[in-house]
């Protein structure tokens, strides 16, 4: 690969896989490129559709239209843009949404927590608990 700009998104790529397998989801992998119906960079990243970004300027509104028109093409219903941050390791990257996608996202978060809660209150306050103290 002799253009080192793609050479670099692809190691972004590789290290966000990685990391995604360690703390998310261990069946995370880099997907095919799709041309016009593209689906993300990246599937396995839970209900998104993820690009991935590691350039020396960022352009953030392309980018989340890039994700938003990728989560339809593949069926998820939110998108985002994984940004590298210079100098700093992959966890320091940046998660990168629209107000409308993050207000979506929050409203299913905590209409889920209440169902479950409702549910299953015992399983709603260990994994309230939990991820409490990973914070």
């Amino acid at each position: 690969m002799a253009n080192p700009s793609k050479q670099r998104g692809t190691a972004w790529e590789s290290a966000l896989v990685a990391y995604l397998r360690e703390h998310h989801n261990p069946g995370a992998h880099r997907n095919v490129q799709m041309g016009a119906k593209d689906i993300g960079d990246i599937d396995g990243y839970y209900l998104h559709a993820l690009e991935a970004k590691a350039e020396k300027t960022i352009t953030l509104s392309s980018y989340i239209a890039q994700a938003n028109r990728e989560a339809v093409h593949v069926g998820q219903p939110y998108g985002c843009a994984v940004i590298k941050r210079r100098m700093k390791g992959t966890a320091n990257g940046y998660v990168v949404r629209d107000v409308a996608t993050d207000v979506r996202l929050m409203n299913r978060m905590r209409d889920m927590e209440a169902a479950l809660k409702d549910a299953a209150f015992d399983r709603w306050y260990a994994l309230d608990k939990q991820h409490r103290e990973a914070a």
